[in-house]
């Protein structure tokens, strides 16, 4: 019952005497008492008992009893322990690992685990790793005869792994990446993409007997080799060393890379390292350290790299770069996470220097390459290589013995256009924004001064904008663009000439003085092709190229002879006239169709002769054909009328008169506003800026007096 009974009433309520609240009291404890109920007096002596009890210590006795149990449940774990089967996990560990890494594992020998120690070990006896189910090998990626570990407990605690011992002996490791770049040491099974390879510091690492297979569909690499690390290995007092040989393009692969020795490594001490990999004609020598051992994350090297094109280094590094001539080049190569840079980048491409930066991110779905470059003196014929043509072969230039016979192949078919097959599947397997200034040029066809462009390359499309190459006067402006989305690669170019000078890009010489035709030059192509190669690109080309000169002047003399006014030029030439008269405008327009340029349209108007023509240039086989007739503004007692024609292949055409009978002129000529209507056509499309010049305009004008269908330029 509830000490509640023995309170005082509540406050408030009227006490009652004394007498009656002792009897009333008294009575009601003696039926509380009868009732079996505890009164108060109950609780204080159950209390005051309480407190005079004493604890009694336990007995020694009892004390060795409970020791002794502790003891023997020890000894018996202990014991248990060392006696226990520890081959009992390999099918947990197994199937473990198998979890992991995405292929079956097995641990066919035994299993041995020492635990009694601050660091425990253990050892693992003949373990397999199996391919991937796509992997046409059905060997075992991975075999190793004996696995040994031992690790320090106490970080354990902490959530870090310091490895005191990790020891591989005679492992046997063949690598395999197929056409689709899969790869069987992939354990992310692709979700992790450029994922550097990263272990826990380990204080001893040792591999004997190591073997090791590669073989790269995808890059055609082939490659047989030993690896060892140890205390010492041979004079060089190196720990380290990975060597073999094999193949690479078909041509001999051998690669040696040399480290200090893996024992008491300190993961704040880098770790130096060197390497030298030679395919074919292509040799690579680096000297590097990796500032945390173990973490392949992070590395850093100085290298230098030579070989006759740069687009080998594909096969080594994974990255499709343009076809160069001959090239020694040297930079520094660091890694961060899945970051690579060349800082540094200084040396020769053929006969032109180059220098820069570039950075390659491979943990995209497309390894993005970004690059910034300049060089000071372009040798101009060192481009033909990107377009897989060929550098000058002419004594003191440099070029590759496969250049070499692409340019005699050319040479003696007289072409310009390369037929080398453009790698489409390396263009779709990276992204690329690249800038490139050049300084100065030399060499050039015609004069050229100075480029520069940029290049965004994004899922296979490749495009070159802006591009500039400058002249002594003028400049060439556009973009070039290459689809390779498509099953066929498309190019598409549209290219501009402003501003520039006939006797700057046409440099034309007589004998016996001056140059004979000055004047301006404007133009513009646009083209578009399809093909896997150049040849095949302007094969079957459409488009528009005109060319427009709007004011000029030229040598009497050669102005006559344009009419073939054989007895009026070849006088002026003998008495050497150097009289000037005006170029009031000349156009040319060819339209392209399946790689045919046809020129329909071709006006060249002097003071004393306007000559008009028609001509083809075919893409494809490199030839041309055109005519030319001249038509004299004046009165010529006698003046043969014999056109003049310019044939065969493009790279060294033959000029020439049209054979037939002479016909004496005995009128006058043929009206010019009769003349210019192809002109009016063409110079609106040309553009404004092509058109504004007086001299055309005034010809647009006498044709439109005429009645010529003159268009007004946008």
């Amino acid at each position: 019952m509830s000490n509640e009974a023995f309170q005082n009433p509540e406050p408030g309520r009227r006490r009652k005497s004394g007498d009656a609240a002792r009897t009333a009291g008294a009575g009601a404890r003696r039926r509380l008492q009868r009732a079996g109920a505890w009164t108060r007096e109950h609780f204080v002596a159950a209390r005051d008992r309480l407190a005079r009890t004493r604890f009694r210590k336990p007995s020694r006795k009892a004390l060795y009893i409970s020791g002794g149990i502790a003891a023997t449940l020890a000894v018996a774990v202990a014991i248990l322990i060392a006696i226990w089967d520890w081959n009992w996990f390999r099918g947990p560990i197994a199937r473990y690992a198998s979890a992991k890494m995405h292929r079956e594992v097995t641990i066919a020998g035994d299993l041995n685990v020492h635990l009694w120690s601050w660091q425990p070990s253990a050892t693992v006896d003949r373990i397999r790793i199996a391919n991937p189910a796509w992997a046409p090998d059905r060997a075992n990626m991975a075999e190793i005869e004996r696995l040994s570990v031992k690790i320090r407990l106490l970080p354990l605690f902490k959530g870090d792994v310091d490895l005191r011992l990790l020891r591989f002996d005679k492992p046997n490791v063949r690598l395999y990446r197929d056409a689709q770049g899969r790869a069987t040491w992939d354990f992310s099974d692709g979700r992790d993409k450029g994922a550097p390879m990263r272990l826990p510091p380990i204080r001893t690492f040792i591999i004997n007997e190591g073997q090791l297979r590669y073989n790269d569909v995808q890059r055609k690499l082939t490659f047989t080799g030993t690896i060892n690390a140890s205390e010492r290995l041979g004079a060089d007092n190196r720990g380290f060393e990975m060597r073999g040989n094999g193949s690479l393009n078909r041509n001999p692969f051998l690669m040696r890379v040399t480290g200090g020795p893996l024992l008491n490594i300190d993961k704040d001490t880098p770790y130096p390292f060197d390497a030298y990999v030679r395919a074919g004609e292509t040799v690579i020598t680096a000297r590097g350290a990796v500032p945390r051992p173990f973490d392949l994350g992070q590395f850093h090297m100085n290298t230098t790299a030579r070989g006759p094109d740069l687009a080998d280094l594909y096969g080594l590094t994974g990255i499709a770069l343009p076809n160069t001539p001959p090239y020694n080049l040297r930079g520094r190569l660091s890694r961060d996470d899945r970051v690579f840079r060349i800082a540094g980048l200084n040396g020769r491409v053929g006969d032109s220097d180059l220098a820069g930066e570039l950075s390659v991110d491979a943990g995209r779905e497309r390894p993005l390459l970004k690059a910034d470059l300049t060089t000071r003196s372009l040798d101009f014929d060192d481009l033909g290589a990107l377009f897989g043509g060929s550098p000058s072969t002419a004594s003191g230039e440099t070029a590759s013995a496969g250049q070499k016979a692409v340019a005699q192949t050319l040479n003696a078919q007289q072409r310009i256009f390369p037929d080398s097959t453009l790698a489409v599947e390396r263009i779709r397997a990276i992204d690329a924004e690249a800038s490139w200034k050049i300084a100065s040029i030399r060499d050039a066809p015609v004069h050229l001064r100075a480029a520069s462009v940029k290049v965004k390359l994004d899922d296979g499309l490749l495009r070159a904008e802006p591009l500039r190459l400058d002249l002594p006067q003028g400049q060439v402006t556009g973009h070039v663009e290459l689809n390779a989305r498509r099953a066929t690669p498309v190019t598409n170019l549209d290219l501009r000439l402003s501003n520039a000078r006939i006797e700057q890009l046409i440099p034309i010489r007589s004998p016996d003085g001056p140059i004979p035709l000055t004047g301006s030059l404007v133009g513009r192509a646009r083209l578009t092709g399809e093909g896997n190669s150049v040849h095949k690109a302007f094969a079957n080309a459409d488009g528009e190229v005109m060319v427009v000169v709007p004011n000029g002047e030229i040598r009497e003399a050669f102005a006559e002879l344009l009419g073939v006014n054989v007895v009026k030029g070849l006088g002026l030439l003998l008495q050497k006239d150097q009289d000037k008269v005006p170029v009031r405008c000349g156009v040319a327009h060819f339209q392209a169709a399946d790689g045919v340029l046809r020129a329909n349209r071709i006006v060249f108007d002097t003071e004393p002769v306007v000559v008009t023509g028609s001509g083809t240039v075919n893409l494809d086989t490199e030839r041309m054909a055109f005519r030319m007739q001249g038509h004299p503004k004046e009165f010529r007692l006698l003046r043969l009328m014999l056109p003049v024609t310019a044939e065969g292949p493009i790279r060294a055409p033959k000029l020439g008169v049209e054979p037939g009978k002479a016909i004496a002129q005995g009128g006058v000529a043929v009206a010019i506003g009769s003349l210019l209507s192809p002109l009016a056509a063409i110079l609106p499309f040309v553009d404004p800026g092509l058109a504004k010049d007086a001299n055309c305009a005034g010809l647009l004008a006498s044709a439109s007096a005429e009645g010529a269908p003159v268009k007004s330029a946008r």
